[in-house]
């Protein structure tokens, strides 16, 4: 009688990537802090809105404002060829977009350059676009399957020499902070190897309001308090700036009904 066996299956490009992404990250010293936030009024103010904004768009928003005043949060580590920091002169935000392709779910970067001069709508677009655009169109997933064609040892001299050379060069391939959520599948990332200098996840918002809003960091830039700061003061921005931005969005979309009728 025969015995079963398992099957070899190939690795896919993107997990290829994955692989890579994850041998980098493993090299920075990064830790997380975590801060409760009450976010009860901004939900308020965002359902009132029809379309409601993404909450990717409002968080990402309002941390590019805190980084826009906190030079630290715009700063890479560079290694070669001798250690030292580069800070960038403007916030460029990658958040991961979950996408289906053949049988296989893969996550899509879309950068988002100045996300702090941006209104909620215009961050929803590229949003959007990346979200519902063919992925053979979207440009950043036509450079990572080029990369994964790449051999693996020339492959990951690439990632480094983009990582640890020119911080120019890693802002715009890799942006200056990143963004991860699972929320929209009712659970939270509560560990998470850090690639660039912070990167925000969060869970769910709970009924009243509550949510658990984290950033994981690289210590080698920036320390424990200040990123606790930075967490404090999104809070703020949250809670005055993205609830007026909603209310704009709001009045804006009252008034076009106002109009039309």
């Amino acid at each position: 009688m025969s015995q079963a066996t398992g099957r070899y299956i190939p690795v896919s490009y993107f997990r290829r990537l994955v692989t890579d992404l994850m041998h980098f990250s493993a090299k920075v010293p990064g830790a997380t802090i975590e801060r409760r936030m009450n976010l009860g009024r901004l939900v308020a103010a965002r359902e009132a809105c029809t379309p409601a904004p993404t909450w990717s768009a409002i968080f990402a928003k309002a941390f590019a404002m805190v980084a826009a005043r906190t030079p630290a949060l715009r700063t890479s580590y560079l290694t070669f060829p001798w250690p030292r920091f580069y800070e960038h002169f403007t916030n460029i935000a990658t958040i991961n977009i979950d996408r289906e392709l053949a049988d296989e779910r893969i996550v899509l970067f879309a950068h988002i350059p100045s996300p702090e001069t941006r209104t909620l709508r215009e961050i929803d677009a590229i949003i959007r676009h990346h979200q519902l655009e063919p992925v053979d169109n979207i440009p950043s997933n036509r450079w990572a399957l080029f990369l994964s064609r790449v051999p693996w040892p020339f492959r990951r001299l690439l990632w480094w020499a983009a990582l640890s050379m020119r911080g120019s060069i890693r802002c715009r391939f890799f942006g200056t902070f990143a963004m991860s959520s699972v929320g929209s599948q009712g659970a939270g990332i509560t560990h998470l190897m850090p690639l660039l200098t912070s990167q925000l996840h969060y869970g769910m918002i709970d009924p009243t309001g509550g949510l658990e809003m984290r950033l994981s960091f690289d210590h080698r830039v920036l320390d424990g308090a200040l990123v606790a700061r930075g967490l404090a003061q999104m809070e703020e921005i949250l809670l005055n700036d993205m609830v007026r931005d909603c209310s704009q969005i709001k009045d804006s979309a009252s008034q076009s009904s106002s109009e039309a009728s």
